[in-house]
């Protein structure tokens, strides 16, 4: 343990997994921030707490059991299906799924139905899916639920990549809990900033869509590079933050403008 706390790789380790973490952390986030707004204000911050605590326990679990973890890339299932050859002679598609594709398909498709279902809602308001009329708030237990579904899918992922860039549990332990910590630091002024810009919501769920298909396509073997999507959630934040900051401008000065009295013209 002394020899990881003076050596230099140690330390250029830890800090490149909690960068990881962190901006790992941020789909968690993102999805827990959406989820627990719709729960009625005095039980949204229990919401937020339990759901990021759940992700660390989750996440400390999983690395408890680092060689089951590691063993979830083994082939379980092999349709034998060839599928049509990429663009280097390769199959476009993977045939043989581990036990973390099939997390990753149902997360993924989870998290599409769940994005889409709330895009719908915010396109046509009062109504589910099945167009029936949606009553009141979501429950508490439903929330905490599909919170845990998402923690789950995440957790894995996060510790998979941890796992491919050290040997070292302790660094993983401590990257994990530091994320963690600011994960819960910044969830409380996301989720109020998320809740307060309706196009912000609609902005982060098609985040969560993206993600979706990108864990989908993870499962089947076609691996998207992770900098390629947050690059892209970066530019279309950068954007929406402009459109922010342009629309209070404009408030503003409409409010200066009906706050001035016209002058009297002279006669």
């Amino acid at each position: 343990m002394l020899d990881l706390l003076t050596a230099p790789e140690a330390w250029a380790a830890f800090a490149a997994l909690v960068t990881l973490e962190i901006v790992l952390g941020i789909d968690n986030l993102i999805f827990i921030s959406i989820v627990a707004g719709k729960l009625p204000e005095a039980t949204r911050d229990r919401a937020r707490k339990i759901g990021i605590a759940l992700a660390l326990v989750l996440r400390l679990v999983l690395l408890a059991g680092i060689a089951w973890i590691v063993g979830l890339t083994a082939p379980v299932i092999d349709l034998g299906i060839t599928g049509v050859p990429g663009e280097h002679g390769e199959p476009s598609f993977e045939t043989a799924f581990s036990w973390r594709d099939l997390i990753l398909i149902a997360g993924g498709l989870f998290l599409t139905w769940k994005a889409t279902s709330e895009i719908r809602e915010k396109l046509h308001p009062g109504e589910t899916a099945t167009g029936k009329p949606r009553g009141g708030t979501a429950a508490f237990g439903t929330v905490l639920v599909q919170i845990i579904l998402l923690d789950l899918v995440f957790s894995i992922d996060s510790i998979l990549t941890a796992v491919g860039m050290t040997d070292e549990v302790p660094i993983m332990v401590a990257a994990v809990v530091v994320a963690v910590g600011v994960m819960f630091a910044a969830s409380g002024p996301v989720m109020r900033f998320v809740q307060a810009n309706p196009s912000v919501v609609m902005l982060a769920l098609a985040f969560l869509l993206m993600i979706g298909m990108v864990l989908i396509a993870d499962g089947f073997g076609r691996h998207v590079p992770k900098g390629y999507i947050y690059s892209a959630m970066a530019f279309a934040a950068l954007v929406e933050a402009l459109n922010l900051v342009a629309r209070r401008r404009n408030r503003r000065l409409a409010e200066q403008g009906a706050t001035q009295k016209p002058e009297k013209l002279p006669l």
